[in-house]
């Protein structure tokens, strides 16, 4: 037995010290292979390719000194890009003579699930480069909403003879849950402030409320409002003709698209590829036209522009649920990002901070934690807030104390109300001949199992807190945005606005993208142009790219599911699927939250 533990033992040290040997020599490889590459080329008369099947997130996506390490462990399937990025990439290739036009394409496998606000930034981004004189040209076999949103800014748009376009308006969807929780006895108790905090209606109603379906319907109308007028003007129509297609229509073939004047051309991708190659002067015999994609420019641009300065304007990214803790990588945690802003506020480098929210809320408690840096921030440097998608419950309580806040015309903000979800699993677990038997010390000793349903007196105390929360969150909006609190009482109720009303309303500055609160950002910390800009969080180490490989990430999995063209049941089963991942992240100590319905979903 000592001479076999003794050959395992020698057998194991030296297969580990074989897969050392092995990967070390396939990372040397790698760096060396990486060091030789003297990088992307452009050349001259090349054509900015975008797909617009990219999904542009807040964050910026891995692009540490081991790249090429982690691009050889990862897989082609990663379509994210930085919305920081897509702006200086457009901007920089507007003032490039060797980038002469953009082509922007579909891509059938995949559609993108960037949010309107942030395609509002990119659309901006597009007739800036368009307004220099550079052409754009649009192709896709289906133009969806979200698509002919950019593509509309196209000098020529183009749709394939056997494709369509879908242009019928935006809706909201939301599933509900409370039959099937009854069936399989699941209780849910709730306690809430706000007539129009609906994130519990899924658990209660079979159906939205009256109030629930009158804030959707105004926040919906207020987004189709914002697509239309847009879209028409680049289009020069009118946005009733738009608004008939919708209720009449709703899919268009090639040639009633044509009719429409909402494309340009119909012809197939070989002819679009004719007409790129010969605005690019490409010989016949090549095999396309003379281009160079978006991501690999941004490459170029990134080591063009790279800017020394002793003054940093910080951009910090909030996207995600807010979740009490350090949180993960899909959620903001509110530990993490109140040591982040901390630290940067502590930083004599860093002059200015731009909190860049993407955030449906989450947590009360978290959110506390984070606005109270927020605070203190302000009181020795500029702290401005940039909205992206949504920035409403817990993403506005973060964002309140601001000394600027910007929002999209079409950023979902607001809803400022509070909720606590109750659930109790006594009558599922009694059907399966389990019971329990309790002894206490107090009357409320065992108040937050879920082994039974609240009493009257233990509802009344968990509204007591609901009630408290609710009060503070007025009086801290009331008093960051220097409004009555009665005012503030009346546009509260846990209501959700467009960007558009929330301006109209005190709850916001200014309208802009990201780039207007950097350039703000630095006129308060009275920078000039000597400044440089700085994205936190830092991208993650090569190791826990290499750990998250391995063991996966099951919510970017389901999200890149999500993408890819799938059937209607399947759709909706990851939609629920989404949900209940979301219930995960309910993770307040005092069980009350400050968030967004967890299904609102603008299709």
């Amino acid at each position: 037995m000592r001479d076999f533990l003794k050959y395992t033992f020698a057998s194991l040290a030296g297969l580990i010290l074989f897969c050392s040997l092995g990967v070390g020599g396939l990372i040397f490889l790698i760096i060396a292979a990486a060091s030789v590459d003297s990088g992307p080329q452009v050349r001259d008369k090349s054509i900015l390719t975008f797909d617009l099947s990219l999904n542009i997130t807040d964050s910026k996506p891995a692009t540490s000194t081991s790249q090429a390490i982690s691009e050889a462990l990862s897989s082609d399937g990663d379509n994210s890009i930085s919305l920081q990025t897509v702006l200086q990439t457009i901007n920089q290739a507007a003032q490039d003579d060797r980038v002469i036009g953009l082509y922007l394409y579909g891509n059938s496998n995949s559609s993108s699930s960037s949010g309107l606000a942030t395609l509002k930034e990119v659309r901006e981004a597009l007739e800036k480069f368009r307004a220099k004189g550079k052409k754009i040209i649009a192709y896709d076999m289906e133009w969806g909403e979200r698509e002919y949103y950019l593509g509309s800014t196209a000098n020529t748009v183009v749709l394939n003879p056997f494709g369509s376009m879908e242009l019928n308006g935006f809706s909201s969807q939301p599933t509900f849950y409370t039959g099937a929780l009854q069936k399989y006895g699941v209780g849910i108790q709730v306690t809430r402030v706000g007539k129009y905090k609906s994130a519990v209606e899924p658990f209660l109603l079979t159906k939205q409320s009256p109030a629930s379906r009158e804030q959707t319907t105004k926040l919906l109308g207020d987004l189709w409002s914002e697509f239309s007028t847009t879209v028409s003007k680049d289009r020069k129509i009118q946005p009733k003709q738009l608004q008939a297609i919708a209720d009449t229509q709703g899919v268009l073939l090639a040639e009633e698209a044509l009719q429409r004047r909402l494309v340009d051309k119909v012809a197939y991708f070989d002819e679009v590829v004719a007409e790129l190659k010969q605005m690019t002067d490409s010989d016949e015999d090549d095999r396309s036209f003379r281009q160079i994609s978006l991501p690999t420019y941004a490459k170029v641009v990134e080591s063009d522009t790279q800017k020394a300065s002793s003054n940093q304007v910080a951009v910090v990214y909030a996207e995600g649920d807010i979740v009490e803790g350090s949180g993960g990588p899909n959620s903001v945690g509110g530990d993490r990002l109140a040591r982040q802003l901390r630290e940067l506020r502590l930083n004599d480098d860093v002059k200015a901070v731009v909190l860049r929210v993407n955030s449906p809320g989450g947590s009360v408690t978290a959110s506390e934690v984070i606005q109270r840096e927020v605070v203190l921030m302000r009181k020795v440097k500029p702290i401005v807030v940039s909205m992206g998608d949504v920035a409403a419950s817990g993403g506005y309580w973060i964002s309140t104390y601001a000394d600027q806040i910007f929002a999209e015309p079409n950023t979902i903000t607001g809803s400022i109300g509070v909720f606590g979800l109750l659930p109790n699993i006594q009558k599922l677990a009694n059907a399966q001949g389990i019971t329990w038997d309790v002894v206490k010390t107090a009357r409320f000793a065992d108040s937050e199992t879920i082994t039974r349903p609240r009493t009257p007196q233990e509802l009344a105390v968990h509204q007591r807190v609901v009630d408290q929360i609710y009060d503070r969150f007025l009086s801290k909006v009331a008093e960051s945005r220097k409004l009555p609190k009665q005012k503030v009482a009346a546009l509260a109720q846990g209501r959700v606005w467009s960007g558009t009303a929330a301006k109209q309303l005190g709850l916001v500055d200014a309208i802009g993208g990201l780039n207007a609160a950097v350039v703000d950002a630095a006129k308060r910390a009275k920078l000039g142009d000597d400044w440089s800009l700085e994205e936190y969080p830092k991208n993650r180490t090569l190791e826990e790219q290499i750990i998250k490989k391995l063991v996966g990430d099951p919510a970017a999995q389901a999200t890149e599911h999500a993408k890819a063209q799938i059937d209607p049941f399947t759709s909706e089963f990851l939609k629920v699927q989404q949900d209940l991942s979301t219930l995960k992240d309910l993770n307040d100590p005092l069980g009350v939250y400050a968030r967004l319905p967890l299904n609102l979903r603008i299709e």
